[in-house]
């Protein structure tokens, strides 16, 4: 019976499904007993004579079954000690027993059966207790019910006046494990063994979360999408989810049903079923099971209780070793992330260092080969659950190249306030939830657009970090660096968090305020009299493998601090900017100020489009434009562009690698109103284009080697090309 069973079972979680229905939905006609057995029934009044005629009934029906234990019948119209005795023999009753003996041959194969009185109408006739007459069926014939000439539709008709629960469902609830969590679909595990079984199941328990979050209890079969009404097992599920309600999907939406499992994924599955009916049962819910799938649910618990204590000796050393670790950990509420960045980059190009506007020399191109780090350490703490307050130190050394007055190139680790090994406190904020769609963002210190606002850009976007593009520019869009600091955001999704299993967010819209200087009282400066920036997006998510966003962003900036910097608010004569060039950064030396002009203020209102398009899970193309039109106080109006497009490989070779392509403009100055002695630049086409490979060696440490390469810096054909090598090794922990 095991070999065949299993023969079944081991095709596809749908086959489970099917098994299932028969075998949850077997549990709890049971649930009957306690409500009929308290129903006053006309059978009180009946006389000793019937109670003697059904106990010569039931003996003749003992003989035609060769049982070898005898069956104890008293009627409820006896006095009250012989209901009590009653009921006492049915509480010693073996429940294996009871089930076995609903389960009787059919009457082909036993031919006197079909002339005595059988067990559904003894049940008919009235209530009583009788002791269960164990069957010796072999297992083949417990799967098929009796035909309808020889046995009655019935229900389980014990009476128990004080117990709670019927007999069976107590011994189930005895011989199973201990409730655990439900598997619904798994990738079939690789190793057999006991050591791999534990990683397993932490594995499949989470298996399928992309977005942070997990699919809760489905409440209808047509919530899960790769399920049709065509599907052999459709009822089986339907049955499952809707009656039963102990089948999950996967985060996205699908239940899988095609995929291959385990024993051990089996029985998890049933386990969590007969949990379910055994509240059920408990909760007094009617009309749920027959005595034929009790027998099918007797069945598949033997046939599956070695996994059963396998799961429950596994699920024990689960917690102990949880137990352990709680005891031991550093916070209940705090969690300790880090990231170090190992970089080996040097510049192949030439000088750099003419500035157009008036044919200067800024810097030189002597660069040397250069080994530098930055290391991040990240506090994340929540008190409820869902609420998050992120703490990062940051420490390092980057240095941006010298490439003269353009900010073109620069990698993610080359800014880092500090750069002499100065540990400091970089982003601090605290995000929490208001309703399930509404997420608010409380920036206390360097936070920036991308802390609060979707940037549409999967695998590049890394939060200047290790995994992502080489340089700042392939991130996001720059207009996410005009402004930073602190303040509030806000971001509201239309749709339910994390259920599109892909690698984008619901449709939002989001919007924020940033001020550089909140916690400086100083005139001009402060929460709302400082530099500041304001900026809203909306996120438009049609499906899986679609993201489209709009953003606007405006900003006020005093004397030398406007610039796609982060809000770093530097002054005057001290050029700014994170990505772009020098040109753009400055306004033409316009908001800097240079020798005989004193820098400006510069309000901005910046515009911005990107969209990611996943064409495959291994195919994703992405891009951004953005126009920035910034007014120069006292001097007129200038327009500032940029755009790029993206090219992600993921899992190239191997899982978790990345091949990344981007190419594009960083923002350059392309028009400019003013007076003519000072309105003169030049606009080279200066490209950007970079390429990059990570290769995941293991969980925590991938290697990067990665080409920069910029044409005509500070859009000045006078200058050379940009070429940057880097091999960037980094470590999460």
């Amino acid at each position: 019976m095991s070999k065949f069973l299993w023969s079944y079972l081991l095709i596809s979680p749908a086959v489970l499904g099917a098994t299932l229905v028969v075998s949850s939905s077997a549990m709890a006609a049971d649930a009957q007993q306690p409500a009929d057995a308290l129903k006053p029934t006309a059978a009180k009044a009946e006389t000793a004579e019937t109670s003697e005629a059904k106990l010569n009934a039931l003996a003749a029906v003992s003989e035609t079954t060769a049982a070898s234990e005898p069956v104890e019948e008293i009627s409820q119209a006896s006095a009250g000690n012989e209901t009590q005795a009653a009921i006492a023999d049915l509480d010693t009753a073996a429940p294996e027993s009871a089930i076995a003996r609903a389960n009787t041959a059919p009457a082909a194969a036993n031919p006197e059966a079909a002339s005595q009185p059988t067990s559904e109408s003894l049940a008919a006739a009235g209530p009583t207790v009788a002791q269960p007459v164990e069957n010796s069926a072999p297992a083949a014939q417990l799967e098929t019910p009796a035909p309808a000439a020889t046995a009655l539709p019935e229900q389980i008709g014990a009476v128990q006046l004080e117990t709670p629960a019927p007999a069976v469902a107590e011994s189930a609830e005895q011989s199973l494990a201990k409730p655990a969590e439900s598997v619904a679909q798994t990738a079939a595990p690789q190793d057999q063994n006991p050591a791999a079984t534990l990683e397993q199941l932490n594995e499949y328990s989470s298996e399928g979360a992309a977005s942070g979050e997990t699919q809760g209890q489905v409440t209808s079969v047509s919530q899960l999408s790769d399920v049709r009404p065509t599907d052999w097992a459709f009822q089986a599920l339907q049955s499952l989810v809707e009656r039963y309600g102990c089948i999950a999907g996967y985060p996205d939406g699908t239940f899988r049903g095609n995929r291959a499992m385990t024993r051990y994924e089996f029985a998890a599955g049933l386990n969590a079923c007969l949990d379910k009916v055994s509240e059920l049962i408990r909760a007094g819910t009617s009309n749920l099971a027959t005595r034929d799938d009790l027998a099918a649910l007797q069945r598949l618990q033997e046939e599956f209780a070695a996994e059963l204590a396998t799961l429950r000796g596994r699920v024990d050393a689960l917690e102990a070793r949880t137990a352990e670790l709680e005891a031991n950990q550093f916070s209940t509420t705090t969690k300790l992330t880090g990231e170090a960045i190992f970089a080996l980059s040097d510049d192949f190009g030439g000088d750099v260092s003419v500035f157009g506007r008036d044919n200067t020399n800024l810097g030189s191109d002597n660069n040397e080969a250069v080994f530098q780090q930055r290391v991040r350490l990240n506090l994340n703490t929540s008190f409820t659950g869902r609420d998050l307050l992120l703490t990062r130190l940051q420490v390092g050394n980057g240095r941006s190249f010298n490439l003269g007055a353009t900010r073109e190139g620069t990698q993610t680790w080359n800014f880092v306030g500090r750069t002499d090994n100065v540990v400091a406190l970089d982003t601090l904020l605290y995000k929490f939830p208001v309703g399930p769609r509404l997420n608010v963002t409380l920036a206390a210190n360097a936070v920036v657009w991308d802390d609060i606002l979707p940037t549409v850009n999967p695998y590049f976007e890394d939060f200047d970090g290790g995994n992502g593009s080489l340089s700042t520019f392939g991130q996001r869009n720059p207009i996410y660096r005009l402004g930073g600091g602190s303040g509030i955001g806000f971001d509201y999704a239309f749709g339910g968090r994390g259920l599109l299993g892909g690698v984008f967010g619901p449709t939002s819209l989001s919007f924020g305020y940033l001020a550089s200087n909140a916690a400086n009282p100083s005139q001009g400066a402060g929460l709302f009299n400082g530099d500041y920036a304001a900026m809203g997006q909306l996120t438009f998510t049609p499906g899986r493998n679609l993201q489209i966003a709009f953003n606007y962003n405006h900003g006020y900036f005093s004397r030398g601090n406007f610039g796609f910097d982060n809000g770093l608010a530097n002054g005057p004569g001290s050029l700014g900017g994170f990505t772009g060039t020098g040109v753009a950064n400055s306004l033409n030396g316009l908001s800097e100020g240079f020798d005989g002009f004193r820098g400006r203020k510069v309000v901005s209102d910046s515009y911005g489009a990107q969209a990611s398009l996943r064409l495959s899970p291994r195919f994703i193309l992405g891009g951004w434009a953005g126009l920035t039109n910034a007014r120069i106080i006292g001097i007129g109006d200038a327009k500032i562009w940029n755009y790029a497009v993206t090219l992600a490989l993921p899992d190239l070779g191997k899982e978790g690698n990345l091949l990344g392509f981007v190419v594009g403009r960083e923002p350059y100055l392309d028009k400019l109103e003013a007076a003519s002695s000072l309105r003169r630049f030049r606009n080279d086409d200066s490209y950007h284009v970079e390429g990059f490979y990570k290769f995941q060696l293991s969980d925590n440490i991938s290697v990067t080697p990665g080409v920069i390469w910029v044409t005509n810096p500070n859009q000045d054909d006078r200058n050379d090309d940009i070429i940057i090598g880097t091999l960037r090794t980094t470590f999460t922990f």
